[in-house]
């Protein structure tokens, strides 16, 4: 599997696929393999995109209703450290009902406001979609009418945990089974600032003289929903927003970043680089600046405690200061941004959450979203 560039002057990047992919390829093996007495060695998945994803897979063990199937994780040309894994996916059939569990190797969630409640195994709300979708289609296509329960597990995954933000975030145990599209994109710092640079090569060629930067999927889908801005604007930058700048900067284009606070309030504390290796300083801005807008000690010591920023968002919210932070916040945006181009391109900022929808943006953005949209 491939992830092309626009054109030959960027290098072409094996895509993998994620842990959630690995489990659901497991457990259709599985049931396939239940239902009709074949064993699997590659089995195809449907993704969250609606395309079509073949895995190879190795069988372990079956006996009466119950299988247990293996897939290595592939990041591609992604090599985090849970390439190479063993994901192991064991499914039982049941009377009703599709049960989704981590076993040894998958984390356990212990603080709110992660993807799982608290006590739930840390395997997401996409991986477990893909998992209850893909064995009710099988069901349904070999006349099953029963349940099954599902069990994942890493072998390996307290120890990679380790390597990962996984203690940080409260999630015990091992590791997390994620995935919002089920492909691993490669993130090749090089290959990706390459990337974004082609592409807004492409839109000045095009006439355009506005770039809609968004670090990835969410500001993606939020910078679509908002009437009059296609995708034929957008450009991704991933974690880069710095070089993007540059490029944007080099090549006078203009700039509207619109990306979830998660990343931007990063960009507040001056940091271009927003993958959480480089730096996570989420929640040490947000309270510093909660506290600069008015808000209380009890406030910020609450948000230096929490794991994800709508969780951050929740408290703000509830000492009704959310918007004079927002506007402290959005002004240092704009100042960083500035900073970065010089001044001499227009650069502004839309900030969102995946909860709580708009949340600030910086003083120009309406002009630069005005002139997007004719």
């Amino acid at each position: 599997m491939n992830c092309d560039g626009h054109d030959g002057r960027v290098k072409k990047m094996r895509c993998g696929y994620t842990t959630g992919s690995c489990a659901t390829a497991g457990a259709v093996a599985g049931a396939i393999e239940l239902l009709t007495g074949n064993v699997q060695d590659n089995v195809a998945i449907t993704l969250p995109t609606g395309d079509t994803l073949r895995i190879d897979v190795k069988k372990l063990s079956s006996y009466r209703d119950k299988a247990t199937y293996s897939v290595i994780k592939d990041g591609g040309d992604d090599i985090d450290a849970t390439d190479g894994m063993e994901i192991i996916t064991e499914i039982t059939f049941t009377p009703s009902g599709i049960n989704i569990d981590g076993g040894i190797g998958v984390g356990r969630v212990t603080k709110e406001g992660l993807d799982q409640p608290v006590g739930n195994a840390a395997i997401n709300s996409v991986p477990r979609k893909m998992i209850e979708y893909s064995l009710k289609t099988i069901f349904e296509k070999f006349d099953y009418h029963g349940g099954a329960d599902v069990i994942i597990t890493a072998p390996t995954g307290e120890a990679v945990a380790e390597q990962t933000f996984n203690p940080n975030l409260g999630i015990v145990g091992g590791i997390s089974i994620l995935g919002t599209t089920g492909i691993v994109n490669p993130m090749s710092n090089e290959a990706i600032i390459s990337t974004t640079r082609v592409e807004m090569n492409v839109k000045k060629a095009e006439g355009k003289k506005i770039i809609v930067m968004v670090p990835g999927n969410y500001g993606e889908n939020f910078a679509i929903s908002l009437p009059g801005v296609d995708g034929d604007n957008v450009v991704r930058c991933s974690n880069f927003i710095g070089e993007a700048l540059d490029n944007a900067t080099e090549l006078d284009l203009d700039v509207l970043l619109i990306g979830n606070i998660g990343k931007l309030v990063k960009l507040a504390g001056g940091i271009m680089n927003t993958h959480s290796h480089v730096a996570d300083c989420r929640m040490e801005i947000l309270a510093s600046n909660c506290i600069m807008a008015g808000g209380s000690l009890e406030l910020a010591k609450r948000i230096m405690e929490c794991t994800t920023t709508d969780d951050a968002l929740k408290y703000i919210k509830e000492e009704n200061i959310l918007e004079p932070v927002m506007r402290i916040l959005t002004e240092k945006i704009s100042q960083r941004m500035s900073k970065r181009t010089n001044g001499t391109i227009r650069t502004a900022a839309i900030v969102f959450s995946s909860k709580y929808g708009f949340l600030g943006e910086t003083d120009n953005a309406n002009i630069l979203l005005e002139e997007v949209r004719r």
